[in-house]
């Protein structure tokens, strides 16, 4: 019924692997990222430059509308009625936008 215990491994044989071992995973990452192709930083097409194409009186018409949305959300939050919660997000960013690019159009007009 004794039965025996297994000694622990010495302090040597518990360590982590070889140092070495580090070295050649960095030589095989630094030579794979060499070997990968550059990508063009182009710049991309933004949800933002869409509103700028747009005149200020056709902003100001969508900011209306999105800001009806906004209000009709809330409620359908507060009531426990909202399915969708990440478009209280998408129109809340949406009216910034907007609003970003009426004062960019505004500070155009005050320059010229």
């Amino acid at each position: 019924m004794a039965e025996k215990k297994k000694k622990a491994a010495p302090a040597a044989a518990r360590t982590r692997k070889a140092p070495k071992a580090k070295a050649e995973s960095k030589a095989k990452a630094e030579s794979k990222a060499k070997s990968t192709p550059q990508v063009s930083k182009a710049r991309v097409s933004s949800a933002a430059d869409e509103f700028r194409t747009r005149s200020a009186d056709e902003l100001g018409d969508a900011l209306v509308k999105l800001k009806k949305e906004q209000f009709n959300l809330r409620f359908q939050r507060a009531n426990g009625q909202l399915e969708k919660t990440s478009r209280v997000r998408i129109v809340r960013r949406d009216i910034a936008r907007i609003q970003t690019v009426l004062n960019e159009h505004r500070r155009k007009a005050a320059q010229v």
